[in-house]
């Protein structure tokens, strides 16, 4: 099955005449791998139409005429695109002001500087003898940052190497 030509660009041109889109976005796995300095760009945009085929897709010529960017959330197919959608729409809705309790967490995220972000932990200091590193309870900021910098950095060199030579 292909989303036929007609009726999509009858749908995108009438939806351009009600607002300016800075992208129309197809999701596809011919497109861009997604990356979190990816979401953080689209997040500043104003307006954005996001297009899911289904199956096979999207007539080429709305390809040629309409998208501005296509973006793949991995390499491998699904059955459509409404689930990479999801997946953009929640990378970067969650970048923008008043989604998140605290607006500054997500610069702290893992891939924001190409480190995987370090280990969290929660109360009691002490559970079942596991204890959560004394530094972190320390009260001293600039501590607490620098074992959060040293500790992504090893998290990253284990778990993904790659990440250090981008």
């Amino acid at each position: 099955m292909v989303m036929m030509c007609e009726p999509l660009a009858q749908a995108i041109e009438s939806l351009k005449k009600e607002r300016n889109y800075d992208e129309i976005i197809y999701m596809s796995p011919d497109g861009e791998l997604l990356n979190q300095s990816m979401a953080n760009a689209i997040s500043l945009k104003e307006n954005l139409m996001i297009i899911s085929g289904h199956y096979k897709g999207i007539d080429e010529r709305i390809r040629e005429h309409f998208i501005t960017r296509e973006i793949s959330i991995g390499d491998y197919v699904l059955s459509g695109g409404e689930l990479p959608a999801a997946v953009l729409t929640d990378a970067i809705g969650r970048l923008l002001p008043g989604v998140l309790n605290d607006e500054t967490s997500a610069l702290f995220d893992s891939f924001q500087d190409n480190l995987l972000a370090p280990p969290v932990y929660t109360r009691p200091a002490d559970f079942r003898g596991w204890k959560v590193p004394e530094v972190l309870l320390s009260g001293d900021p600039a501590r607490i940052s620098e074992w959060r910098y040293e500790a992504a950095l090893r998290k990253t060199a284990e778990k993904r190497p790659g990440l250090l030579n981008e």
